[in-house]
């Protein structure tokens, strides 16, 4: 076949297969037009799932008459002049394909009146015929009809979806679109049915309201708020606390400059800001927004503009990334006070403070019990050592208040704060505890089967998983250690041998700087000995080599899959798991209440290494209703 020039009916439907890929697509390019017309309400209806009529209309500046035919033309637009405009474009839109692409592939109907105009006029496109301008009555502002999408495309029709599917791609999309502008009002409407109404709205109450609209009142009550700023980057939005991750990555929403993206640089910052505090396989839920110089970032890196490509990308990860790390390390039990205006009424159980949510999003209901959705490894996984010297390595905090009768002293700066074991050996065996309003988790009342300590709150009841509190409790500590360059360790009076799989002990060198700085000092004797010269000071010696083994075997299992990003990270984090006081430990009233305050001082501590709650709270309102009790 000889080389020849396309006609441009054709080409014309080629370039629309880039835009146009179902009709999803056409409502984003025409409501991306109408904000960047500076519309306040824009209304969209649809008929059979948008390939029968999609029709939005808004209240923007519109388009003077003249100016009707250049609309309708490939390449022309009023957004950008030249190349400098490019580097630095402000608008949704910039490229001027939208409207010839839908109008090569479907019926149009445009009609605009421009502000100050006397009347309105309308154009009309049909599979790339274009009509001439004719007067129409019409509000100030714009109206586009698309109707029969694809009717002189066979092969593009024949992907198209039923109409039940490809209008759930249009209300998701038009969900994204209502959290990126609370400062527009959006109606969705299906035939005569209204499936989304989002008034404009302003204040931060009232954008987190309308946020609970579209992704429910349960991502509202189980967030944190994000406000960041370094420089010319801002980050702002919510987070969603890590108790409530998700199976799916179905919460998870971008905006780079009001612009919605899926981009993976942002994505992997996030994931590795809840690197240790979120399960493996479970996925945060946020919405976040992220503001700077459009100068300093290319919109035009994608064919979709789902994805953008900053000037430095490494500055804008390490910003989002540390950013998400320190809302995430304020996630730490709450008071009373504060967790009671967050909770609501029901019979279920409050998890740090919030009330247990739906089965599979997190949080799975028994019995109206909140228990973990999450995988049941807590127990069963819990073969770490405990002992007193495996105590004495964690921290112990007490009561921020005044003095009160309680069995373990106040907190002094002079004290060494992982003591725990010296703060119990000076309480008051015989005393008691009263709870007091700004310790969270209260005050210890006893063992639940040796797993669980039960403690009484000002509110009621709390419950805490002993092995999950205390593993955060090292793993900060251990982290904190790291940083500084001053874990503390101890030199062995005789060298420990341990026995090694030879494939075991080449995967432990290839780690030694990793297992160095956690405070170990590691050699090889022969392919199957490991000798060990130094290890971490809260390790019990006569628990070293059966720790040791654990960690070699978890870290071999879990190198590809671990939840922990770094190689020192995962060790840390599996030490600490190892180390952590395991299930049928029988503790003392003095050693339960000091764990509580440690896990009140420590951050992340609402939720483990492995992503999994530590404690919850039944409240004396919840525990008054499961009885049908009244006060």
């Amino acid at each position: 076949m000889p080389i020849r020039v396309l006609p441009g009916e054709l080409v014309d439907q080629i370039a629309a297969g880039e835009v146009i890929e179902r009709p999803a697509s056409v409502v984003k390019e025409l409501i991306e037009n109408s904000l960047d017309a500076g519309a306040t309400r824009i209304e969209i209806d649809i008929e059979r799932g948008g390939v029968g009529l999609v029709r939005v209309r808004d209240d923007g500046r519109g388009v003077a008459a003249s100016e009707l035919p250049l609309a309708i033309a490939r390449h022309a637009t009023s957004k950008i002049a030249s190349l400098d405009d490019l580097e630095g474009v402000t608008t949704l839109g910039f490229r001027g394909e939208a409207l010839p692409s839908i109008g090569s592939v479907a019926r149009l109907r445009l009609i605009s009146q421009a502000a100050g105009a006397p009347h309105g006029a309308e154009i009309s496109v049909d599979g790339g015929s274009t009509t001439a301008v004719r007067p129409a009555a019409h509000p100030p502002g714009t109206t586009i009809e698309v109707r029969d999408l694809f009717f002189n495309v066979p092969a593009r029709r024949k992907f198209v979806k039923s109409d039940a599917t490809e209008l759930g791609h249009i209300a998701r999309l038009v969900e994204r679109l209502v959290l990126s502008r609370f400062d527009v009002s959006f109606r969705l409407r299906n035939g005569t049915r209204v499936l989304l109404d989002a008034p404009a709205v302003a204040g931060a109450d009232a954008e987190l309201t309308r946020v609970a609209t579209v992704l429910g009142d349960e991502f509202a009550t189980s967030t944190l708020p994000l406000r960041q700023a370094a420089g010319p980057l801002l980050l702002s939005g919510w987070v969603g606390l890590p108790t409530r991750s998700r199976s799916q990555p179905d919460q998870q929403f971008w905006f780079v400059n009001g612009r919605s993206v899926r981009d993976r640089l942002l994505m992997h910052a996030v994931r590795l800001g809840y690197r240790d505090v979120l399960y493996h396989d479970r996925h945060a839920a946020y919405v976040l927004y992220l503001t700077l110089d459009p100068k300093l970032v290319d919109v035009n890196a994608h064919p979709s503009k789902l994805e953008v490509r900053f000037r430095d990308s490494r500055a804008a990860h390490d910003f989002v990334f540390r950013a998400i790390e320190r809302a995430l390390a304020e996630t730490r039990p709450e008071t009373d006070a504060a967790t009671a205006t967050r909770e609501t009424a029901g019979g279920g159980i409050a998890q740090d403070g919030l009330l247990a949510g739906r089965r599979g999003e997190g949080v799975l209901a028994v019995g109206g019990i909140a228990r973990d959705g999450l995988a049941e490894r807590g127990i069963a996984d819990e073969h770490g050592a405990y002992g007193a010297s495996a105590y004495a390595g964690a921290s112990s905090f007490a009561s921020r208040s005044g003095p009160r009768t309680a069995p373990l002293p106040l907190y002094e700066p002079s004290r060494d704060p992982w003591a725990l074991a010296a703060a119990i050996a000076e309480a008051t065996p015989n005393a008691t505890e009263s709870p007091s309003d700004d310790q969270p988790l209260g005050t210890a009342l006893g063992q639940l089967h040796g797993v669980y300590i039960l403690a009484q709150s000002e509110s009621g009841l709390v419950l805490v998983d002993m092995h999950a509190g205390h593993e955060r409790v090292l793993y900060e500590r251990l982290k904190s250690e790291r940083a500084h360059g001053n874990a503390p360790s101890q030199q062995l009076l005789e060298p420990l041998v341990i026995s090694l799989k030879p494939h075991e002990l080449a995967i432990l060198l290839e780690q030694r700087a990793e297992w160095e700085q956690a405070g170990f000092e590691v050699d090889a004797l022969s392919p199957t000995q490991l000798v060990l010269r130094r290890v971490p000071a809260f390790l019990s010696t006569a628990e070293i080599p059966r720790i040791v083994k654990a960690l070699v075997h978890d870290l071999t299992l879990d190198a590809d899959t671990h939840h922990l990003e770094g190689a020192t990270e995962r060790l840390l984090g599996t030490l600490a798991c190892r180390s952590a006081i395991h299930a049928h430990r029988r503790l003392t009233l003095p050693e339960m209440n000091a764990l509580l305050r440690q896990m009140e001082a420590t951050e992340r501590s609402s939720q483990c290494n492995h992503g999994r709650p530590t404690w919850t709270r039944l409240t004396l309102k919840q525990l008054d209703q499961l009885f049908l009790r009244g006060r």
